[in-house]
């Protein structure tokens, strides 16, 4: 017997049908009964012809909307068609899994993951990555010399090291892309970036809490300035640099088009240095509200998330941090 695919929004199929014979049966009318289910069965007929008639890059660009995770759980047995662009490496250009379903262990995630990398068979271009990503799957990422990755986003991926961050640009030289939020990158990780990628145009690596090198506050503005000439964006949520390092940014980086300096609070723009920054086609001053869930982790509910917490940290011998003190000031607002 062929195996029957469910279709989307059409209801029951018909062998859960034959289960219930209640749905279809009226005031005992077998005939009735069996003219239902012929319908049903055509209904069902046709919706999968409609499906498998669409034109094969239509349904790629349908099921890209779709969550990987339903992609490989639900979506690819619908119906042979679809199972077959589920397959296609067109599909899997772009990963995002930004929205987590919490219900798997990291390991499954983990998995999921590199099952959908495997899929883009050297063709992704764009990996969105929240909670689950560290220094092994981003080697996973860059394993094939081929790879075209142009954007890489990481949100709250906190196993993340320099040195795994810093491999991983060594391989992906076409990237024009870095966000990073809720990271622990340094200077370190950001030079190596730079100097990995030298047609990176957009960089974010926004924090909830102020991360701050003992030795030199502006260590990660510095490095931006000396390695990432080619910005057009920038954004640095809760940096510690001071107006020295975003001097040397502003000389380094003609081309900027945005730059975000909210909660910056060690900057003091009162003066030129703040007309320059003005004249910026997109500038959000250091005084502006970040919203409490804007672009992922950045404030909670709770009261006690909006204070300003500083961590100072140092370095071990291999350039990674490796401790952290910490306290807080005053209220973000």
């Amino acid at each position: 017997m062929a195996k029957r695919y469910q279709t989307v929004g059409r209801g029951l199929p018909s062998e859960e049908a034959d289960e219930h014979p209640k749905l279809w049966a009226t005031n005992g009318d077998s005939e009735a009964s069996t003219s239902k289910t012929i319908t049903f069965e055509k209904e069902v007929g046709e919706s999968r012809n409609w499906v498998e008639g669409l034109p094969h890059d239509v349904t790629v660009a349908i099921l890209q909307k779709v969550g990987v995770i339903d992609i490989l759980e639900n979506v690819q047995h619908v119906c042979p068609s679809w199972h077959e662009i589920c397959q296609d490496p067109a599909l899997w250009r772009s990963i995002d899994m930004s929205n987590i379903n919490h219900s798997y262990t990291s390991y499954e995630m983990f998995e999921i993951i590199k099952q959908a990398i495997d899929r883009s068979c050297g063709q992704l271009i764009d990996i969105n990555l929240k909670y689950y990503c560290n220094d092994n799957i981003l080697k996973y990422i860059t394993d094939d010399r081929k790879n075209q990755v142009r954007r890489l986003k990481l949100v709250s991926c906190r196993d993340i090291t320099n040195y795994g961050l810093s491999e991983a640009a060594k391989m992906m030289p076409s990237m024009e892309e870095l966000h990073l939020q809720w990271v622990n990158i340094t200077e370190v990780g950001l030079e190596n970036v730079g100097r990995s990628c030298p047609g990176l145009k957009s960089l974010t690596h926004n924090r909830f809490t102020a991360l701050i090198n003992v030795d030199d506050p502006n260590s990660e503005a510095l490095a931006i300035s000396r390695t990432m000439p080619q910005l057009r964006h920038l954004s640095l949520v809760g940096n510690s640099m001071t107006n020295t390092g975003l001097q040397a940014i502003l000389d380094a980086c003609p081309h900027l088009e945005l730059l975000d300096l909210r909660k910056c609070n060690n900057v003091d723009l009162s003066g030129e240095l703040g007309k320059i920054c003005s004249s910026i086609k997109t500038f959000h001053h250091p005084n502006e509200f970040v919203g409490k869930n804007e672009g992922g982790r950045f404030f909670d509910d709770d009261d006690d998330n909006d204070r300003v917490y500083h961590y100072y940290y140092y370095h071990s011998d291999d350039n990674d941090v490796t401790g952290f003190i910490s306290d807080y000031e005053g209220f973000l607002y």
